[in-house]
């Protein structure tokens, strides 16, 4: 089975999440917080920098459940602050991601120096 990728507000969310998890891990060790939690340094890394971006829910309760943490506040802190984006420039069958590739400026080739004086 393929997993279909991200969108920006997936990816965003799992970065904030991530924050939220690392300042709650304050100077313990991400060796003794992922082994209390059942999972590897590795995993708990992942998590920590966004690269798992949306990890299981029963991962998410054993880390909170280390941490001493509720999971409605990491619920609270892990959703980032809307940003101010305009869905009118959206098409029907766009996602957020499109769109922003769509609407990136394109570098527009500039003829060398050279051209131009042959031309004129």
């Amino acid at each position: 089975m393929v997993r279909p990728p991200l969108t920006l507000e997936e990816r965003l969310r799992g970065e904030q999440l991530g924050l939220v998890l690392r300042q709650a891990r304050g100077e313990r060790s991400i060796v003794e917080i992922a082994a209390a939690a059942g999972m590897s340094a590795e995993t708990l890394r992942k998590i920590e920098t966004g690269r798992i971006a949306t990890p299981a829910f029963f991962t998410i309760a054993a880390l909170a459940d280390v941490l001493g943490i509720s999971l409605d506040r990491l619920a609270d802190h892990s959703t980032p602050a809307p940003t101010s984006f305009s869905y009118t420039h959206l098409r029907a069958h766009e996602t957020l991601r499109h769109l922003v590739f769509r609407l990136l400026p394109e570098k527009k080739k500039q003829p060398y120096k050279d051209q131009q004086s042959i031309r004129h």
